[in-house]
């Protein structure tokens, strides 16, 4: 009997913990035929803590209460289900990748674009699809097929493109590499050029206030960029670049698994340009001579199983140019007025380390650790004008994320640190005298930060954030940020944000192009502590509206967004004077507003179109009253089409990309005291700019590209003003609208091994 009885009770324990938990198998929807489990995916109770990973093969088991009804199933890159548990038979359920719902594929294939129907800020990622429909040798470069930021050269000399977006330039935003700030300080005239585009892995485009978890320097938006990652980047890959602009590169990549969780990888760009042009006849060089060496070596750790990821990079950069007079010798012309010439030589050291930790029975409770550390230092010579700066950074931050009762309630926060040195000179020659001005300062700042974010995934989702920094120079002060999106009906998005940003003004190396004049530099100090300067401050307000279609079955979507800039106090960068630039703290009002329609449509399979309009009304308070600004068109006209045919079995196929821009008529500074013979008008016309590629893929590891830029050839005349006498009272480089070089064509090659 005694026997029987405890038979009965191992039964009953055994039953009753079966009972206690829950199993099943989560699978990938593409892939039903492999029957593919999914390894690392979240499940968890709805409204509790109670959760658990999948493992290796997609199971996973949850303990259980008869409370328990909705089961949450969420990945990274795929849609979050909820399911309806009502008893305990093990399931097997298919997530769908994110993107059939949450996002709008440009391309119908690559999803090369793509926009967020779900965030509440208004996000769009470039994935390297779309990087390869240009020659995207840099991140400058990264931009030609995308209507939201514009590309504009700074300069009649150094060939430096940059960016601008919402109708302002690229110190406004905040750049990112894996949501660590990079581009910012001295890197800021020529940082874009720093990073290769065969480095780059996708790009997300943030319009308006960004995050307060990145930091408080971001005014009109934020750039992030994502490198390539050891474990799912090729084991080898050559990209070769040549065009008859005399631009050579090389880029390779090498990666190689230590263990099952251990990679690394060693990237190597190399770029030349050595032949000189003079295709305008102001004999000066159309483009530098130069040559850049870039290293990384990145390492990658990845525990799935207990939930640790990191990365841990290392880079070398130096990059040499010699701009100027086509006769300029350097050795024999350095210092002297036998010839007007120009060094930049610029050396780089990078490390930064990743840490983070995923809870493996709390999967949407993670921390993470952010460490980076940057030496930069730039030596150059403009005529008889020298510029140099040493800029050393340092950059932490610690992250952590959890929900508030369930996923629905998500925050984040944590602290980071900034620390800045910077060490400038500028020299200034008169004659035989040398008038040398020392800019030293350091910057640290230390920030608290908290997030919070509402998403129901249906109709509305909410990021409120709020950070307050000590900053030993601009004090203590609040950045708050705001981002709603609400979903009125199927596939319709309302978004609205607001925001505040404050920075310091880095004049000198933000506005290097000036070096190249004969202007001379007048600071109106304000008892400011950043070179007698007050920082700058100002609110974004942006609405937007997306609306995905169909057209006769096929995708399309339509964005109309408006996006405010108003400045509390800005450093005015004033070229009203042709003899001087003057920098000076607002006084009266600074606004930017930015308006654009863009059009995406799939025309046939392969087949899309992308169509945007643009106006931009900028305006500032001048010391000579109100003025928009200069050398910005007000409306711009952009199209880009992308066709591919069929792939074939090994992966061959042929690629086509055509993009058109078109740019309204700009504002000149003014140059009407100069002599008559260096006047311009006061209204650059309007020109159309014409880019197109062609690609043919031979198999899944080689194929070869040719293209053209600036295929009209269109040219500014006279982009130096003063060019037939540079040690002259008018010599002026920085007043540049459009191409000086002219059309320009290119091929290349890309081979791997994955």
């Amino acid at each position: 009997m005694k026997k029987y009885i405890f038979s009965i009770c191992i039964l009953y324990t055994i039953v009753s913990f079966s009972q206690n938990t829950f199993k099943g198998m989560i699978m990938d929807k593409n892939n039903p035929k492999d029957n593919l489990g999914i390894y690392g995916a979240s499940v968890y109770w709805l409204n509790t803590d109670i959760g658990a990973t999948t493992n290796e093969k997609g199971w996973f088991t949850i303990p259980y209460k008869k409370e328990y009804k909705k089961l949450v199933v969420s990945f990274v890159g795929y849609k979050t289900d909820t399911l309806i548990i009502n008893s305990l038979k093990p399931i097997h359920h298919f997530l769908k990748e994110e993107n059939f719902l949450e996002e709008v594929a440009i391309n119908s294939k690559k999803q090369a674009t793509q926009k967020s129907y779900l965030q509440a800020q208004n996000l769009i990622t470039i994935n390297s699809e779309e990087l390869l429909k240009a020659a995207c040798c840099n991140l400058a470069e990264s931009f030609e097929t995308n209507p939201s930021i514009d590309v504009n050269f700074s300069d009649a000399l150094t060939g430096t493109k940059q960016i601008q977006m919402l109708g302002l330039t690229s110190p406004y935003l905040l750049i990112t590499q894996e949501n660590i700030p990079s581009i910012r300080g001295a890197s800021q005239a020529f940082g874009l050029t720093f990073t290769p585009g065969t480095w780059v892995e996708s790009i997300q485009i943030t319009k308006g206030a960004g995050s307060v978890v990145n930091g408080f320097e971001s005014i009109s938006g934020q750039i992030n960029t994502e490198l390539v990652k050891p474990f799912s980047d090729n084991k080898f890959f050559i990209n070769a670049y040549g065009a008859l602009g005399g631009r050579l590169e090389l880029n390779t990549h090498f990666n190689q698994k230590i263990t099952d969780k251990w990679q690394t990888g060693l990237y190597i760009h190399g770029n030349h340009r050595g032949q000189r042009f003079d295709k305008n006849g102001d004999d000066f060089l159309d483009n530098p001579l130069s040559d850049q060496i870039n290293v990384m070596n990145r390492w990658q750790y990845t525990d799935a199983e207990k939930g640790w990821v990191s990365f841990t990079n290392f880079r070398y950069l130096k990059d040499t140019k010699q701009l100027g007079q086509v006769n300029f010798k350097p050795e024999l012309d350095k210092g002297t007025k036998n010839a007007w010439g120009s060094e930049i030589a610029t050396k780089r050291f990078e490390v930064s380390t990743k840490l983070g930790y995923v809870f493996p029975e709390l999967p949407f409770q993670s921390f993470g650790f952010q460490m980076a550390y940057s030496n930069h230092h730039q030596e150059s010579y403009f005529g008889l004008r020298d510029y140099d700066i040493k800029h050393q950074s340092f950059y932490s931050s610690l992250l952590f994320n959890s929900i508030i009762g369930d996923t629905r309630h998500k925050f984040k926060t944590g602290i980071n640190f900034m620390y800045d040195n910077y060490d400038e000179l500028v020299g200034d020659y008169n004659g035989i005298v040398s008038i040398n001005n020392n800019y030293e300062r350091s910057e640290n700042a230390i920030g608290a930060f908290f997030e919070y974010a509402y998403d129901n995934s249906d109709d509305i989702s909410v990021t409120a954030g709020v950070r307050v920094d000590n900053h030993n120079l601009l004090g203590t002060f609040l950045t708050p940020r705001l981002h709603v999106r609400y979903t009125p009906w199927e596939k319709g998005v309302l978004r609205t944000s607001i925001g505040r940003g404050k920075r310091s003004a880095n004049i000198f190396a933000e506005n290097q192009q000036m070096f190249a004049s004969s202007r001379s530099i007048n600071i109106g100090s304000n008892d400011g502590r950043i070179y007698g300067l007050n920082p700058e401050i100002a609110w974004n307000y942006g609405f937007s509206f997306l609306q995905g279609y169909k057209l006769f079955g096929k995708k399309g979507d339509v964005t109309l967004d408006f996006y405010q800039t108003s400045f509390e106090n800005q450093v005015v960068v004033d070229w009203e004077n042709p003899q001087e630039i003057s920098f000076y703290n607002l006084e009266g009002r600074s606004v930017a507003n930015s308006f654009q329609l863009e059009v995406n449509q799939n025309i046939i399979p392969y087949f899309n179109v992308r169509v945007a309009y643009k106006v931009y009304d900028v305006t500032t308070d001048y010391k000579k009253g109100n003025l928009t600004k200069p050398l910005q068109a007000k409306n711009r006209f952009f199209t880009n089409v992308s066709y591919e045919t069929l792939e074939s079995s090994n992966g061959a196929k042929w690629k086509f990309d055509v993009t058109y821009n078109w740019l309204g008529k700009q504002r000149l500074p003014n140059t009407q005291s100069n002599p008559i013979r260096y006047q311009l008008p006061a209204f650059a016309k309007s020109y159309s700019l014409l880019n197109a590629q062609i690609t043919k893929v031979f198999s899944k590891r080689f194929e070869i590209y040719a293209g053209a830029e600036n295929i009209t050839n269109y040219k500014q005349k006279s982009p130096i003003v003063g060019s037939d006498d540079p040690f002259g009272a008018n010599f002026d480089t920085t007043i540049v609208y459009a191409p000086i070089f002219g059309s320009n064509y290119y091929t290349g090659l890309r081979f791997k091994i994955n």
